[in-house]
């Protein structure tokens, strides 16, 4: 099994945050976690030197002609200059990776190249929400979507703005490795494995409100007890607020309400003890608060779209061909 290339396009000026993430996230050497894990190609889109936002110089040993054979193509954010008038060659060199069926990604006003090469035509993207009416001026074939944290059309993803990008290259973890490796990768860099709501809830932020933190006690009294059956009412006792109010919390910090959150919540844990255990669906099932296996089947399907043992069997298959054939074989 050879590693996934992942191969990022520099380009001058761009910010160091956006080029720093996925060199964190699939840069580094986790074969203790996954084996065989990512490599990692930083490929010039411009001539050189190449230099972040911040004044730091990129070493940059690939070229576009790397780009092409990458597995999965990383566009992060990129200079104004960049957005508006982007190399024809990476624009060129982004429009061929797609067309050879490689997966394109774009964090933050990256989409700006990735629409500039028609591979966002008809698809759904973000990017940062400063940059909403800007980029729905310039590409209105693109179906727009302003409060995400990030887009996943299948071969083309999409991040927010910044933090984002953090959220979306763990949700390839996911895709590629299942849940629990997304959660240990988290873990190490100390954050959260999902993050809540979408950008909606930082774009309107003229000034910032108080007790802005004031749901993560009870979220996580929640997530302590998902085996429980859990109520709107226990929700509003514990974090000591009217059922009235803390609906609105939710609708307004997370874009959703308790019980959709709690469902959720719910699913991800089924997903990483079907992805991690052996153990039987119905035990799962109480495990996460579903009770019964019918119940845990049904919004399991809802949500993931496969059945608790179709999803557990996937999961099973990628981890024996990650760990390649037997031994003498």
């Amino acid at each position: 099994m050879r590693n996934h290339v992942v191969a990022v396009a520099v380009t001058s000026g761009m910010p160091t945050f956006e080029l720093a993430v996925p060199c964190e996230v699939f840069g580094l050497d986790r074969s203790d976690i996954v084996d065989p894990w990512y490599e990692l190609r930083l490929c010039a889109a411009e001539p050189g030197p190449l230099l972040t936002s911040g004044g730091l110089q990129i070493h940059t040993p690939h070229t576009l002609d790397d780009l092409l054979e990458a597995d999965t193509v990383v566009v992060p954010a990129c200079a104004r200059a960049v957005q508006t008038s982007p190399p024809p060659s990476l624009v060129e060199a982004v429009r061929k990776a797609h067309e050879l069926g490689r997966r394109i990604v774009s964090l933050c006003t990256g989409a700006y190249i990735l629409a500039a090469a028609g591979v966002l035509a008809g698809r759904p993207a973000t990017t940062h929400w400063m940059n909403a009416g800007d980029f729905t001026h310039r590409f209105p074939e693109v179906r727009f979507e302003p409060t995400v944290l990030y887009t996943d059309d299948g071969d083309v993803l999409t991040s927010a703005g910044t933090g984002a990008a953090v959220d979306l290259c763990l949700h390839l973890l996911r895709r590629d490795h299942g849940a629990a490796v997304a959660n240990e990768v988290a873990r190490r860099m100390v954050v959260p494995p999902h993050r809540e709501g979408g950008q909606a809830q930082h774009a309107p932020l003229l000034v910032q409100p108080e007790n802005s933190d004031d749901l993560a006690p009870v979220l996580q009294w929640a997530r302590d007890h998902l085996d429980q059956p859990l109520t709107v009412s226990q929700f509003a006792r514990t974090a000591k607020l009217s059922e009235r109010t803390l609906a609105r919390r939710f609708h307004d910090k997370l874009g959703t309400t308790p019980l959709r959150w709690l469902l959720q919540q719910r699913v991800r844990l089924a997903q990483e003890l079907l992805e991690t255990s052996d153990e039987p669906v119905e035990r799962i099932a109480r495990r996460t608060g579903f009770s019964t296996a019918a119940n845990l089947r049904l919004h399991f399907g809802r949500v993931t779209g496969m059945t608790p043992q179709t999803y557990r069997h996937v999961f099973r298959a990628r981890a024996r061909r990650a760990a390649g054939p037997p031994p003498g074989t």
